[in-house]
């Protein structure tokens, strides 16, 4: 089992910034990949960042250039920055742990992104 803990939501304006944290603990040793998800209301949950035990990263092209997704080991805890911020990043964010065959969600953090 993974335990995921985000925090760093809030409210911002356009061209602002966040950072969102997610500490996991548990069976860390377990897990292949984690990354950012985001849930507006009335939409699917999409994917926003991905960094793999390799530390590769990915981004989908809507936040290529404006969000970061980093990791620090030591802390088991991955960081999502995100800078010149639209109100169309308004959503719930979701941290996520990949663990073979398991997918592990934090309990979401709102983002407001007014303009």
């Amino acid at each position: 089992q993974v335990q995921l803990v985000e925090s760093g939501g809030g409210l911002v304006q356009a061209g602002g910034s966040l950072r969102l944290s997610c500490a996991a603990s548990g069976s860390i040793f377990s897990i292949n990949a984690m990354g950012w998800y985001r849930q507006a209301p009335g939409k699917q949950r999409e994917l926003v960042a991905v960094v793999t035990s390799g530390g590769t990263t990915n981004y989908p092209d809507f936040v290529k250039g404006r969000f970061t997704i980093s990791r620090d080991n030591a802390k088991n805890t991955v960081y999502l920055q995100m800078n010149s911020l639209k109100p169309e990043d308004t959503a719930v964010y979701y941290c996520n742990a990949a663990a073979g065959q398991d997918n592990y969600w934090g309990q979401g953090t709102q983002v407001t992104v007014s303009s």
